[in-house]
């Protein structure tokens, strides 16, 4: 899910990767969306103590559900219309096919750790709301309010914006200038227009990719959805509207025949294209990851245009890339970047490109985002880069 950043133009370039050993092997891996190294460092530290690629993406995610990156992982960010944080995680197993996941998860904090036990421990993969909550439970987890101070002021300030911009359409009253409670139109009234979504940055998650030495996959994601989303039936126990994040294929994925995937950026329109499942299985017919992920985000674009987001693909043997497409004033940017690991120490940058024009002045990326992923391949006690 995208984010709004106040990242300095100094995080180019977008893909950052270092190896320090010298083996030629590019494998372990460890890959995630958006430049939260401290969170790509902790899954890096449990390969290297002997974890494996899942303890690497529970310890990995886990990692930015406490530290709140970015305001849109973890407790404390993105209150619903109702003012309330809830959070969505999965996580996968690519080399026994086996998923556990969460959505709407409430007043837990630790959402990809009830992730992992609901694959441990259930025939399931997914579990939503009061009953994912009341599962968490058994399991030992602390029910606690994921609401602070930020939170609130952020849903107070939306309220006193007359609850702008929300997700509704073809309602009444007119969503693009009242708050609810909405209704469907009587058949002779006339239809409002659909609302669009002024921040196109307003959709975040961390998504992770592992891949461990041994050839084993995993990805997971964590977040805590799309600020104002639209609520359950707090009463009803049923659930808020749901991302991409938890749902297998979408939000991640993971084949040890072929290799993971992640995505972020809006979910609504990720789900109806299955993007991570799609690049594996690219991957998994003998694309390599920057064919993959190309096909993928083409595809998004063809549909969407205006789309931003990203796609991060691995193969079982340690390539990687990311492919970006976001909107500008009258341009696409769409970029793609590759790494090659093999000898002493690397990283492997790419540039942003419009469409055979490479951006060289910094005046040309102010209104919009960079999107960065970190690395980390091939070496032991690895130290990222700053921020």
């Amino acid at each position: 899910m995208a984010r709004k950043s106040n990242l300095p133009l100094r995080l180019l370039p977008l893909v950052l990767g270092i190896a320090l050993a010298q083996d030629s092997s590019p494998l372990p891996l460890v890959l995630n969306t958006w430049p939260f190294k401290n969170a790509t460092a902790a899954a890096w530290r449990t390969l290297a103590s002997g974890g494996s690629a899942l303890d690497a993406v529970e310890n990995g995610c886990a990692v930015c559900e406490r530290e709140q990156c970015d305001g849109t992982v973890g407790y404390g960010g993105s209150p619903d219309e109702l003012g309330e944080t809830t959070l969505d995680a999965m996580i996968m197993d690519g080399a026994a096919m086996d998923v556990g996941a969460v959505g709407g998860l409430r007043r837990i904090k630790n959402a990809i750790g009830v992730a992992r036990k609901v694959l441990e421990h259930t025939t399931h993969t997914l579990l939503v709301g009061e009953s994912a909550t009341r599962f968490a439970e058994s399991m030992g987890f602390t029910n606690e309010d994921l609401s602070t101070s930020a939170s609130k002021a952020l849903h107070s300030d939306w309220l006193a914006r007359n609850c702008q911009p929300n997700y509704w359409r073809k309602v009444i009253p007119d969503p693009s200038k009242y708050c609810g409670p909405y209704k469907p139109p009587d058949v002779s009234e006339k239809d409002n227009p659909a609302y669009e979504e002024v921040d196109i940055h307003g959709h975040d998650t961390i998504g992770m990719v592992v891949i461990h030495k041994t050839g084993h996959t995993a990805a997971g994601t964590s977040t805590n959805g799309l600020k104002f989303k639209i609520p359950g039936c707090s009463v009803l126990y049923t659930p808020s509207r749901v991302g991409d994040s938890p749902i297998p294929g979408a939000g991640a994925y993971a084949d040890d025949l072929a290799g993971a995937a992640a995505a972020t950026g809006d979910g609504d329109i990720l789900l109806r294209f299955l993007p991570s499942y799609q690049a594996v299985e690219y991957m998994r017919r003998g694309d390599d990851p920057s064919i993959a992920c190309q096909k993928v985000i083409s595809r998004i674009q063809k549909y969407y245009p205006k789309f931003f987001g990203a796609v991060i693909c691995a193969n079982v043997t340690g390539g990687y890339v990311i492919s970006i497409l976001l909107a500008l004033p009258n341009k696409t940017v769409y970029q793609t970047g590759q790494q090659r690991s093999r000898g002493s120490a690397w990283h492997a940058s790419c540039s942003v490109c419009f469409p055979y024009e490479p951006i060289t002045a910094a005046k040309r990326l102010r209104s919009t985002t960079l999107v960065l992923i970190t690395v980390l391949s091939d070496g032991e006690d690895a130290q990222l880069p700053d921020q």
